[in-house]
């Protein structure tokens, strides 16, 4: 018996990858992330699969669900939105079942942020513009940010940054920010990406809070900063270029 986790993209039901999905039709236990994956997802599990909606649960009682299948033999599909490793709380999930000797695997799936980027017809590392993506959030009522790692220290950079988690703490990352990026740096706020009611924000640090509390988004939303979100003179990459030979072609070879 194997506890599958399953990351089954941001919202859209054709996001997921085919492995994910085959783990959830041939699962005779499905746990899902009720509040953030989508029901089409769940619906290809089979009609006579155990399906458990994971939002009300506590920790343990997840578990609970997880032990009691391995009884039963049978394997689990735990269902979590985007890619596990971003925010999932996978990693709480997988000591216990250590402890339990209970055997798991992962299966990932697409991110938020790149999701994001792809309907917004954007590439986040633009030549001499942005080299860096910094995945992050802010500090509310969840755990603390580990000492390094805030907004002031990681604005530093420069950096594209895909805030998760923090929609609701906007006016600290304006505070924190526009010293760092200025004030008419882009910002954009993706709200439920991938979902039919999915909706793109554009805007400055100094004018996205107002645009969000006009729009009354207060959550399932990530927020992406950076000049390479509106970037338009920059260099074409060495990748493709002429003059830039590597293993594959050498410089000034003609097509």
């Amino acid at each position: 018996m194997t506890v599958h986790f399953i990351g089954a993209g941001p919202g859209d039901p054709d996001l997921i990858t085919v492995k994910g999905l085959k783990l959830i039709q041939s699962c005779r236990t499905c746990l899902y992330a009720g509040s953030l994956v989508p029901p089409a997802i769940i619906e290809a599990a089979s009609d006579d699969a155990r399906i458990v909606d994971t939002a009300p649960l506590a920790l343990d009682e997840i578990i609970a669900e997880m032990v009691a299948a391995n009884a039963r033999g049978e394997d689990v599909a735990r269902v979590h939105s985007g890619d596990p490793s971003l925010y999932g709380a996978i990693a709480e999930q997988i000591r216990r079942l250590d402890d339990l000797g209970i055997d798991w695997d992962i299966t990932p799936g697409v991110p938020a942020f790149a999701a994001a980027a792809a309907a917004l017809g954007k590439e986040l590392t633009v030549p001499e513009v942005a080299q860096t993506v910094i995945l992050t959030r802010t500090s509310m009522k969840a755990s603390a940010m580990p000492e390094g790692e805030d907004l002031e220290t990681i604005g530093k950079t420069g950096a594209t940054l895909a805030i998760h988690l923090s929609v609701r703490n906007l006016r600290e990352i304006e505070a924190k920010l526009i010293p760092l990026y200025g004030a008419d740096c882009p910002a954009i706020i993706a709200y439920r990406v991938g979902w039919p009611d999915e909706a793109f924000l554009h805007g400055t640090l100094s004018d996205i809070r107002q645009k969000a509390r006009d729009a009354k988004i207060t959550r399932t939303a990530l927020i992406l900063v950076g000049p390479a979100l509106s970037a338009g003179g920059f260099r074409d990459s060495a990748l493709y270029d002429s003059s830039h030979a590597h293993v594959l072609r050498h410089a000034g070879k003609k097509v």
